[in-house]
């Protein structure tokens, strides 16, 4: 890969929309030629299956099929727009990668890191994060923070104590992954822009 890859994570509520617009903005104002882009999603048919797993509707969706179509999603993405973009040497931010399915579906669901793992080592295609950011705020906060759970989001509407599993899980994987790096988040919105910005600067991402 001849470009750099920036991920964030966080649990639902933690700021990540509001994080990377603002960061948009400060990289379209340095210059930086970046892409951004979303997991699930960011290509034609991942968002098609986005839409699949994020329908508050599908509530008979077992974890094994949930995990699987993140995997599915994720190889489409990363083969038609990750990968060409760093090939070309551009820096690809990504809201959501492979650890919110570690987090997500190997902890908080049950189904195991090692199981999730596997079915994700194509998928990736060795396409590993450079740097990821996990913004730091226990669930309870960010969702008081949002004013609660969205109606129509089937993760969302899960409840605290899954959440609080997905938060857990985050901690536990940054024990293993030393890309994933914790930004304080119980700030504003600007405070943790600048402490963003600074792990960027500090990582020699942005100059």
């Amino acid at each position: 890969m001849k470009g750099t890859f920036v991920t964030f994570e966080g649990c639902e509520g933690s700021g990540k929309s509001t994080q990377l617009k603002l960061l948009s903005a400060r990289l379209d104002e340095a210059g930086v030629d970046y892409i951004l882009t979303r997991e699930p999603g960011g290509s034609p048919i991942a968002e098609r299956i986005r839409e699949i797993i994020l329908d508050g509707k599908n509530t008979a969706m077992c974890d094994e099929c949930e995990a699987l179509l993140y995997a599915a999603a994720r190889v489409q993405h990363v083969k038609e727009k990750i990968l060409p973009a760093l090939e070309a040497g551009k820096l690809v931010i990504c809201d959501r990668y492979i650890h919110s399915s570690l987090a997500y579906q190997g902890i908080a669901r049950g189904l195991g890191e090692q199981y999730v793992a596997s079915i994700n080592s194509f998928a990736i295609q060795n396409c590993r994060p450079d740097l990821t950011i996990f913004l730091n705020i226990p669930p309870e906060r960010a969702f008081a923070r949002k004013h609660g759970a969205d109606e129509d989001d089937r993760i969302e509407q899960l409840g605290l104590a899954f959440h609080t599993k997905v938060y857990n899980g985050y901690l536990s994987l940054m024990k293993d992954y030393p890309e994933i790096y914790p930004v304080d988040c119980s700030g504003t919105k600007y405070q943790t822009s600048d402490k963003i910005w600074q792990l960027l600067a500090e990582k020699n991402i942005i100059r």
